[in-house]
């Protein structure tokens, strides 16, 4: 049964959510909070994935704010990798110290054999298991995360060293397109500096807890991090920067609506047989366009989470302009020219119910 709280740990709570309100008449915890303010809807239940960190333990006062101005339930989680000795002491210290601001977490444990290799990347994967999963129980559909620019920004140069074309590049975005076990990661905090973020911190709370694995040469983004300060001192800012991103956003935007308008006016779809029929004119595009659009169909006719390889799209393509008369299958789907007029079905027929 519910308990109701008693007068005397009501008028604690009340005076320390008025003490939290209050930081926001400072004026440069203020102007944080109503672009964060900006990227939520008081319609939806929100849940805050949460560490120790600066950027973190920002998130957690700006969201403690935003539920108590808007009269909402905000859930809290941290999780406890438990990876190194000191993470459970960790995570009980950062629930206790968030405590004291009415902020009440719950600790995740991440239980099981931990990686000898790729174990950031590995570690990642288990927290947003452990943390949507979560959220599944509590019918929340979205995750706030504490993503800010500097992220964004070592996010942009890891893909670029990788190699990613244009979508690769710009993947980190104010919410995230793919979802994680139906949950949406959103980023409130993807267009503020890392230092504006640790500046509140220290206001708010007088403390927050450095990573160690934030000084390890030996994980790439840390590697990369130098790499971006070493970039600054040759003139390549932050804004810059962030400029470059998005310019580069602006041109995907571009390809995408292109891509759209030839699916739409190029080709026509058999909602009975799930195929597409593509006319000549889907060929007589830019390549990125055509190649896009392709990509597109083979998704969406095969049903597959991910679309088939990029170089083999692109060998697909070359042997459809070849070729007058072709049958081939690639990710799932039967692709068919027959004088100019190509097909793309599912490669096993679909079974017809009974």
């Amino acid at each position: 049964k519910k308990q109701n709280m008693s007068p005397k740990n009501l008028n604690a709570s009340n005076k320390t959510h008025k003490i939290l309100l209050n930081q926001l008449k400072d004026k440069q915890i203020s102007k944080i909070y109503n672009k964060f303010e900006k990227s939520l809807d008081s319609n939806e239940k929100y849940a805050v994935a949460l560490s120790g960190g600066p950027d973190s333990l920002a998130l957690a006062f700006l969201a403690k704010c935003y539920a108590l101005k808007h009269g909402t339930n905000i859930k809290y989680f941290i999780v406890d990798h438990k990876l190194r000795k000191e993470s459970s002491n960790e995570a009980e210290h950062v629930l206790l110290m968030l405590k004291k601001y009415s902020i009440n977490c719950k600790i995740l444990k991440w239980k099981g054999k931990k990686p000898k290799s790729n174990i950031q990347s590995i570690a990642r994967n288990n927290r947003y298991s452990l943390l949507t999963n979560e959220c599944k129980i509590l019918k929340i559909r979205k995750l706030l995360v504490g993503h800010h620019m500097d992220d964004l920004h070592e996010n942009f140069l890891i893909r670029l060293v990788r190699g990613s074309g244009l979508k690769g590049l710009i993947s980190m975005d104010k919410t995230s397109e793919l979802k994680i076990n139906n949950i949406e990661i959103v980023r409130p905090l993807i267009d503020i500096e890392k230092r504006h973020l640790q500046s509140l911190s220290l206001k708010v709370y007088k403390k927050y807890i450095e990573d160690p694995s934030n000084q390890n040469k030996d994980f790439k983004r840390i590697r990369i991090r130098k790499l971006l300060r070493d970039l600054e001192t040759e003139g390549l800012d932050k804004k810059k920067l962030q400029l470059t991103i998005n310019n580069l956003k602006d041109s995907y935007k571009s390809i995408i609506f292109y891509t759209n308008k030839n699916i739409k006016e190029n080709c026509a779809y058999s909602l009975k047989d799930n195929k597409y029929i593509l006319s000549s004119k889907f060929f007589e595009q830019s390549d990125e366009i055509i190649f896009r659009s392709i990509m597109h169909l083979l998704k969406k006719v095969s049903s597959k989470y991910y679309p088939p390889r990029g170089k083999s799209v692109k060998e697909l393509i070359l042997t459809i302009n070849l070729n007058n008369q072709l049958k081939t299958t690639l990710g799932g789907c039967l692709i068919e020219k027959v004088n100019r007029t190509v097909i793309i079905s599912p490669e096993k027929p679909q079974k017809k119910q009974n």
